[in-house]
């Protein structure tokens, strides 16, 4: 429990200063002016007062424990000063200063010094190097920012004390209140994960927001996250998408960031909204904490302007929701009091001279349609119009509809006063409707999450032991690298379909197991030292005679020789040439923060190419499986396309829960890729044509 952080009955402020400034200074007026109404005790050997209050030279003589210590002073004091703390019995403390792990080497030592105190007294830490935190329920700025946040149901975690600056700046501009702002810094004790756990219970947050660099535990975050989503929802800002922005990752905080990939699938598998920017993390953040949550993707529009109605549907259909299509009945009602040049199919077009009355007449009807989801209200200030009568309006049909109504008056100086009208009522208002979009999106994701099917993970009975004498001979052998034989020896224990093949070893042998194979076959090179085997001539497809396989064999060998010569020469696969069906890849990857990476794509050349890949943190259940197939833009050919046949999606799924077994079963695969898939169509199966895995090296060199 972080109660102590939150809820304190006493704070000290280690480090308070007279100078105004001082960091010590500006935390104790802080806490002072935002009517923290506990017991404040300033710590400075130097004052004995300051800013009204008795100042105390130490922590050894302080009246009493604390409940929660701020400590601003120089780092290399840090460490003794918080031992004192825990002397005392001390449970919550704040470290505001920089200079550990974010600072180098010594500051890492320092930063590991401070964490074994505080492990030793008992004590929860949050930073150093952080802002602090405030909330706004008990009265109290423990921080370093400028003003206190207004009163909400909004609570927010950055990893960044400076975008938290600029964001409660903003949030005081544009009137949004928060319940608790929390600066982690480098979160060398709590972390986001247990700030999740702390605020799922907290009857004053309504969304949680996070600005994210790194993690401290991917896969706790994975857990921890998933529990909270289903009782609230959690929307992610994170940073380091590109490459560069992972180096600064890495330079600003000290975090190791994962790949993007992996933050993407872990955030789909725990229930995660994710932001594109901090502007849509606040878009989104209006909508949870004002607005009702939307039971369905229908969403229904209603204007006074005609462009910018058709922004908003274009930007619906790109968001993935669907425009409603009004009742019969919606459209009679219309009709009896608009004009007749005015839209009554949605959007709605009320047309330009719309006064506020009949403005939020059709709104109120729209709205109270049964194939309405959400609602867009679009205003625009044109001679008659009346901005601040129809936000009246429009807040109004909000407050009796019991749907998500969102407003999305344009302009400027003309809608201002209707604007901060709809702020003091807590209704969402986006300049422009693509905003608005997307907040009714956000609802939607997150409904879609609450109402997701729990997934059932596959049991495989495997011989593990077969594995297991697969690996050690490779390992035996220095080899990490499992070339296609292999590979596909592993598939088949864990009931994963693979092509029909044979390894000869000679000229004549290759030519026998062709006949009795049957024409036509493809032959491929096994060579532990050649793992691409068409830039070394090492495939041939379409044979169709044993005279054709004697020559390739001899060939392909000689071919090898030159391409790599001293290199290991094993023999030639001979394998039945498939019939033509969907080419599909399935791999799997090592992700520093999350561990295991299931992907899956379109296969063959086509996933260098067009790269529409998606991913998901192993272990996999059948719900995973199924919207991974889903979510790759070429899902459309797996479902027929034009003259294609509907491809087995079954078999696909079957596999992909197969090899999440086996990744899991054998945590020492650190790369393997199926590629590719060939998947027949629906109640024809799948088979694996190349396989290739790599291990990891053993933990003792």
């Amino acid at each position: 429990m972080l109660t102590r952080f939150f809820k304190p009955e006493s704070v000290a402020v280690i480090g308070a200063a007279r100078e105004s400034h001082k960091l010590g200074y500006r935390i104790l007026k802080n806490v002072i002016e935002a009517g923290f109404p506990g017991r404040i005790y300033p710590v400075n050997p130097k004052a004995q007062e300051v800013l009204g209050l008795k100042c105390y030279p130490d922590v050894p003589s302080l009246p009493e424990t604390p409940d929660l210590s701020v400590v601003v002073i120089p780092s290399a004091l840090v460490v003794d000063t918080v031992r004192q703390l825990g002397e005392r019995g001390a449970e919550a403390v704040i470290v505001i200063s920089a200079g550990f792990k974010e600072a180098g080497e010594e500051g890492r030592r320092r930063e590991q010094l401070l964490i074994q105190v505080c492990q030793q007294y008992g004590m929860r830490l949050i930073g150093p190097n952080c802002l602090g935190l405030m909330d706004t329920e008990s009265k109290l700025n423990a921080s370093f920012a400028f003003d206190m946040p207004l009163k909400g149901s909004i609570a927010f975690i950055s990893q960044s004390g400076a975008l938290g600056t600029a964001v409660l700046d903003w949030s005081l501009k544009e009137g949004v209140g928060f319940s608790k702002f929390i600066s982690v810094g480098n979160m060398a004790d709590v972390s986001e994960c247990d700030l999740l756990e702390e605020l799922a219970d907290d009857a004053e947050t309504n969304v949680i927001l996070i600005y994210l660099e790194g993690l401290k535990d991917g896969r706790r975050f994975l857990d921890v996250a998933r529990k909270v989503t289903a009782k609230k929802p959690v929307i992610v800002v994170k940073s380091g998408r590109t490459s560069a922005g992972l180096k600064a990752v890495s330079s600003h905080t000290g975090s190791l960031a994962g790949s993007d990939a992996a933050f993407e699938a872990a955030f789909k598998q725990a229930g995660v909204l994710r932001a594109g920017s901090v502007q849509e993390l606040f878009d989104y953040s209006l909508a949870f904490a004002y607005q009702p949550g939307i039971q369905g993707d229908k969403i229904a529009i209603v204007t006074n302007a005609g462009g910018p109605s058709v922004m908003a549907v274009d930007a619906v259909e790109r968001a993935g929701l669907k425009l409603a299509a009004l009742t019969e009945e919606t459209r009679k009602k219309l009709t009896s009091f608009l004009p007749p040049a005015a839209n009554t199919h949605n959007p709605v077009d009320a047309l330009g001279d719309v006064l506020a009355q009949p403005y939020g007449q059709a709104l109120e009807i729209v709205a109270g349609d049964p194939a309405v989801n959400g609602i867009i209200a679009i205003l625009t200030p044109q001679v008659v119009t009346q901005p601040l009568e129809s936000a009246r309006e429009v807040v109004r049909v909000a407050r009796s509809s019991g749907k998500p109504v969102v407003a999305c008056f344009m302009g400027g100086q003309r809608i201002e006063e209707s604007v901060n009208f709809l702020s003091s009522q807590k209704l969402p208002n986006y300049p422009f409707p693509e905003r608005a979009v997307m907040a009714l999106r956000g609802l939607h994701l997150y409904q879609k999450r609450l109402t997701r099917k729990a997934g059932q993970r596959l049991k495989v009975a495997a011989d593990r032991k077969k594995v297991e004498t697969i690996f050690q001979n490779a390992l035996s052998e220095h080899r990490l690298t499992l070339g296609d034989l292999e590979g596909r020896q592993v598939l088949s224990v864990y009931g994963l379909p693979v092509v029909p093949s044979v390894l000869t070893t000679s000229a004549s042998e290759c030519g026998q197991a062709a006949r009795k194979m049957g024409f036509p076959v493809v032959l491929k090179l096994v060579s532990p030292d050649i793992l691409h085997k068409t830039e070394a001539g090492g495939v041939r497809l379409g044979i169709t005679t044993s005279q054709q396989a004697e020559k390739a064999y001899q060939e392909m060998v000689e071919k090898a020789r030159e391409y790599r010569p001293g290199a290991k020469i094993v023999g030639v696969q001979v394998q039945k040439q498939l019939e033509k069906a969907a080419e599909v890849i399935i791999g799997v990857n090592q992700d520093a923060q999350f561990g295991h990476l299931l992907m899956f794509g379109l296969g063959g050349i086509l996933v260098e190419l067009m790269k529409d890949v998606t991913f998901r943190v192993i272990p996999v259940d059948d719900t995973d499986a199924e919207e991974m197939l889903e979510e790759v833009k070429g899902a459309a050919l797996l479902r027929g396309f034009r003259n294609t046949p509907a491809a087995d999606t079954v078999a696909v799924k079957d596999v992909l829960q197969r090899v999440s077994c086996l990744v899991e079963d054998f945590p020492i695969i650190s790369e393997m890729d199926i590629n590719p898939l060939m998947v027949f169509a629906e109640g024809k199966g799948a088979l694996a044509v190349d396989v290739r895995i790599v291990l990891a090296p053993p933990k003792n060199g």
